[in-house]
């Protein structure tokens, strides 16, 4: 758990620059669902350095961004200063130091993957309120586009334990034994990034598996990403195509999920 809380550490300014966000439609949708309403209290957890919960944020809705990572933790502090809805929690998952039953909708931006599952579904209970709803989202990189299809056969070459803590390994089964005996609901939507060089090693290097600037698997990284870029860039850009996976639901049977 501490190695998790600590890899990103040296990646903050990459993350920050680099990451994609999440389209907006998420929370026209939400609103459309009832799942968010005005005046409502979130709790994101695993908020990083606060991309998903500015989204919400700028919405008007209130957030207490909990992450146990100083570094990130603190970026987000200074990023979204001038929202005053904005607390950050030194916290994790499973002890978000929340007080009980106060949450009206827990998001998770692609942090469910690192959590200790049975232990935060126990605290996630605890903080929501009967009638809350958890809404755990994703941006998972397509690959269907020739660029797209070698650009992970070198994060395949060069990423160290990308196959253990690929997201992709979090599937439908344990998001839905999460939810048990409530069911869940998925809602996908479209995004992309188009980056330069600069950008696309900058989105690789936010990843936690990337070899980064100063190891000594970098120049070999380095070199295969230029060789890729200068192969597929179309007039000095790439596009990263994501599907935006949005699970959500209650706890609770029989409050309105499908």
């Amino acid at each position: 758990m501490e190695n998790n809380t600590s890899r990103f550490s040296n990646r903050v300014e990459d993350y920050v620059k680099y990451r994609p966000h999440y389209p907006v439609e998420m929370i026209t949708y939400l609103e459309q669902q009832s799942v968010l309403q005005p005046g409502m209290l979130l709790a994101d957890i695993g908020s990083g350095t606060g991309i998903s919960a500015e989204l919400f944020l700028r919405k008007g809705y209130t957030v207490l961004g909990v992450e146990p990572n100083r570094e990130m933790r603190e970026k987000s502090e200074d990023l979204l200063q001038s929202y005053p809805h904005f607390n950050a929690i030194d916290g994790t998952a499973e002890h978000t130091t929340i007080e009980k039953h106060c949450i009206d909708v827990i998001i998770a931006g692609q942090a469910f993957h690192w959590f200790n599952q049975e232990a935060a579904r126990t605290e996630f209970e605890r903080i929501l309120k009967p009638e809350g709803y958890v809404v755990l989202i994703w941006n998972e990189r397509m690959m269907e586009s020739p660029f797209e299809k070698a650009y992970e056969q070198l994060i395949l070459r060069h990423g160290n334990q990308y196959k253990e803590l690929n997201h992709r390994n979090i599937d439908i089964a344990v998001i839905e034994k999460f939810f048990h005996p409530a069911a869940v609901r998925l809602t996908e939507f479209t995004n992309k990034q188009v980056f330069d060089y600069n950008g696309l090693e900058g989105r690789l290097l936010s990843s936690s598996y990337m070899p980064p600037r100063d190891s000594a698997g970098y120049p070999a990284l380095a070199a295969d990403l230029q060789q890729l870029f200068d192969q597929f860039q179309q007039n000095g850009y790439i596009t990263i195509h994501y599907t935006t996976r949005m699970y959500w639901g209650q706890f609770s049977p029989g409050n309105g999920n499908a």
